[in-house]
């Protein structure tokens, strides 16, 4: 039994949640993987999946081995960069995913930049909406604008954070009236970021936390087409400031709520445990972190 192999068979089941993702990420045959896992479950006498016909986790035993396994490949590839030098020169292909907006108005140039360093360096960029699985889609880098990290699997790096603005056009604040409490927006067209189906809520801070629940024309998973609706005075809408901080600067959209702002949300690189020690990921981090 290829020991290792079989743990890295492992740890790539438990990060993607089954084994046909698995078998993708590691360009096996989803029955190889699966002999691996059983062959390390053999050879420790333990069970270190539960399995079932919609989904594959781990045991607790799993997932105390789980640990001890991305220790001892981290530490492995580690020695591997520290042989081969590839950790000072960042070469190879690097997919990147990020927001549209984000990604056209702030990632790209960056991307540019760090590309005229590494010449050796082939990037894939995707930029989309969509909400991926970094791990899944196979992914080196993710950016994401978020309140709070996502979970296991995946190390989060703060990059900057990102200010939300409550706003709206002049015009429609005339016709309408303008808000001075966040109950206030019941009342009002607001334009939401998301999908129909999501929490349809927006939360203030002002004394205390007011959670609002908001209706309006528009739901859209992009903050340009969400811009838009605002500009041509559709309703009230809550962005990152880096979409509308140009309009507010010309008064084609003036914040409301200012005693009441919402809570302030971040930037992450994500990028799998098991890329933690890359010279192009990690660089990359250390770059966006310096510039962002």
């Amino acid at each position: 039994m290829d020991k290792l192999e079989s743990m890295r068979a492992f740890t790539q089941v438990v990060e993607a949640g089954g084994f046909a993702a698995a078998a993708r990420q590691m360009d096996l045959s989803r029955s190889q993987v699966n002999k691996l896992v059983l062959n390390l479950e053999e050879h420790l006498q333990t069970q270190l999946l539960q399995r079932t016909t919609r989904k594959v986790s781990p045991t607790d035993a799993g997932r105390a081995y789980y640990d001890r396994c991305l220790a001892i490949l981290a530490d492995l590839e580690e020695a591997e960069l520290a042989l081969t030098r590839l950790h000072q020169e960042p070469r190879g292909s690097l997919r990147i995913n990020a927001p549209m907006t984000f990604g056209t108005l702030h990632l790209a140039p960056l991307v540019v930049e760090f590309m005229a360093q590494y010449p050796d360096l082939y990037v894939e960029l995707v930029l989309n909406d969509r909400r991926i699985d970094p791990i899944e889609e196979g992914f080196d880098i993710t950016i994401r604008i978020a309140a709070q990290p996502p979970g296991p699997g995946l190390i989060a790096h703060t990059l900057a954070p990102c200010p939300l603005v409550v706003c709206a056009a002049p015009g429609y604040l005339q016709q309408r009236g303008t808000p001075t409490h966040p109950d206030d927006l019941k009342q009002h067209d607001c334009l939401h970021y998301g999908h129909r189906a999501q929490d349809n809520s927006w939360t203030l801070i002002g004394d205390e936390p007011h959670t609002v629940t908001i209706n309006g024309p528009l739901c859209c998973n992009n903050g340009e087409v969400l811009r838009a609706a605002a500009l041509a005075g559709l309703g009230i809408v809550m962005l990152p400031d880096f979409i509308v901080e140009k309009d507010l600067a010309e008064g084609q959209l003036r914040p409301i709520l200012t005693a009441y702002p919402p809570e302030t949300i971040n930037i992450y690189a994500l990028y799998p445990v098991n890329r933690h020690l890359s010279a192009k990921v990690t660089r990359l981090v250390e770059f966006l972190a310096e510039k962002i």
